[in-house]
């Protein structure tokens, strides 16, 4: 299977036609599905149901195209390293991360670097600790911010000073907002926001038993999409303090838990891990800036 096969079959899958996938990739049509038919051969499975204008992928080509995407990456993102060891001057970094306001010593880190590396390139994918660390484990991390303590294991890791603090986001006309804190009991039949993540891990540790009386909703990976389901009235948000504009103008309203939740943040890596020289000279940098 070739690197260069994958590169076509995935183009077609975004196209969902051999001609147009043939003019973008600049080969013929009949190169290009005779690659295919022989790609399929290969793998002993049809992976395209053919229209009479159209092409859409079987199961089998859908699996294939998720593993492609994941083996594409996986090159692109070698062939970038190989090309940084000769170019010491910056570089790509690939970084999964939490939303938090601690990564702020993430960006101070990369701002200092960038002042002696000004090639230096980082690129930022958002996620929860089971999405980025599936990112890490495939290789196409280099390292990665997560907000609950890692596995031993299989990573090195660096914890941040300070945590996050939760608490409900809602809407400024709420009656709750009256309050300094929020009990769990102020939460009960309140239509609730909050991540896969944190309904599992953090609000069980903050209430017990009580959380199967929480009415959770809808859930989000992202902050923001959250916070403008709470502006348009969908509900209140559990969520980090510091991420959301609380201002006069806002609209919206924040305020802790109690007793407090907090949550710590750490920066994580594979344990023997081989970074790319940026990579390393940005760890070093992060483990510099961090207070004692």
């Amino acid at each position: 299977m070739e690197i260069r096969v994958l590169r076509y079959f995935i183009e077609i899958a975004r196209e969902g036609n051999m001609s147009r996938a043939a003019e973008t990739l600049h080969v013929s049509q009949p190169t290009l599905s005779k690659q295919m038919k022989e790609l399929e051969k290969e793998l002993g499975k049809k992976l395209f149901k053919r229209g009479s204008t159209t092409l859409t992928l079987t199961d089998e080509g859908m699996l294939l195209r998720k593993r492609a995407e994941d083996i594409l990456e996986m090159v692109d993102k070698t062939t970038d390293e190989f090309k940084a060891l000769d170019n010491i001057m910056g570089g790509d970094v690939q970084i999964g991360c939490a939303e938090s306001y601690l990564i702020k010593y993430l960006a101070r880190a990369i701002g200092q670097l960038k002042a002696d590396y000004p090639l230096l390139r980082y690129h930022l994918s958002s996620g929860n600790t089971e999405q980025v660390t599936e990112k890490l484990d495939k290789g196409l991390l280099d390292f990665a911010v997560i907000a609950e303590p890692p596995s031993l294991s299989k990573y090195n890791y660096i914890e941040i000073p300070g945590s996050d603090v939760w608490g409900l986001l809602m809407k400024r006309d709420n009656p709750l907002t009256k309050k300094k804190t929020i009990v769990v009991d102020d939460l009960l039949g309140l239509d609730l926001i909050c991540s896969d993540q944190a309904i599992k891990v953090d609000i069980p540790r903050w209430c017990g038993e009580k959380v199967d009386m929480l009415n959770f909703t809808g859930t989000t990976n992202l902050f923001y999409n959250g916070s403008v389901f709470v502006k348009e009235g969908l509900g209140s948000m559990l969520t980090f303090d510091r991420l959301a504009d609380t201002g006069a103008d806002s609209g919206l309203c924040f305020r802790p838990l109690s007793p407090a939740l907090e949550t710590k943040m750490y920066v994580i890596w594979k344990k023997y891990q081989v970074f790319t020289p940026i990579a390393n000279l940005l760890i070093n940098e992060l483990k510099n800036i961090l207070p004692e």
